[in-house]
C-alpha cells in the first residue's frame, strides 16, 4: 500500500513536470536564464550551457515517456471498462428482446383464445396468426 501511495506521488511529480515543461512559462523561463547565463555567468562557446540543457533534455524526455506511459496504462484501462460495459449490455437487451418476443407470443395466444371463445358463441372476431421462432 505505501510503494503504491510512493509511485503515486512520483508519478503526480512527473506530470506536474510534464504538464509544466509543455508551457508558455517553460519558454519564457528558459529564454530568461539563457540568456543571463550567457550574458553573464560564462563566455562562449558556453560549454556548462551545452551540459545543462543536455542533461535537462534527457530529463524532459524522460518524463514525456512517463506520461505517455500513464496515458497508455488510463486509455487500455477505459478500454477493457468499456468493452465490459458493453456485453453487459448486450446481454440486458438480448434478455429484453427474448422476453418481448415470449411475451408476444402469449398475447398472440390470448387473442386467438379469445377469438375462439367468441367464435364458439357466435360472435364473428379475426384470428390474429402466433408466431413462432
Amino acid at each position: 500500500m505505501q510503494k503504491e501511495r510512493a509511485e503515486d506521488v512520483q508519478l503526480r511529480i512527473a506530470d506536474w513536470i510534464t504538464r509544466f515543461a509543455g508551457s508558455m512559462w517553460f519558454v519564457y523561463i528558459h529564454v530568461l536564464l539563457f540568456a543571463a547565463w550567457m550574458v553573464w555567468m560564462e563566455d562562449s562557446p558556453w560549454q556548462t550551457l551545452t551540459l545543462i540543457v543536455s542533461l535537462e533534455a534527457i530529463f524532459l524526455s524522460a518524463f514525456v515517456m512517463i506520461g505517455q506511459n500513464r496515458q497508455a496504462e488510463f486509455t487500455r484501462k477505459k478500454a477493457d471498462h468499456d468493452y465490459l460495459a458493453q456485453e453487459l449490455e448486450l446481454r440486458h437487451n438480448t434478455q429484453l428482446t427474448e422476453l418481448v418476443h415470449t411475451l408476444t407470443v402469449e398475447i398472440h395466444k390470448a387473442v386467438n383464445a379469445a377469438a375462439a371463445d367468441e367464435t364458439d358463441t357466435g360472435e364473428h372476431a379475426e384470428q390474429v396468426p402466433t408466431t413462432t421462432a
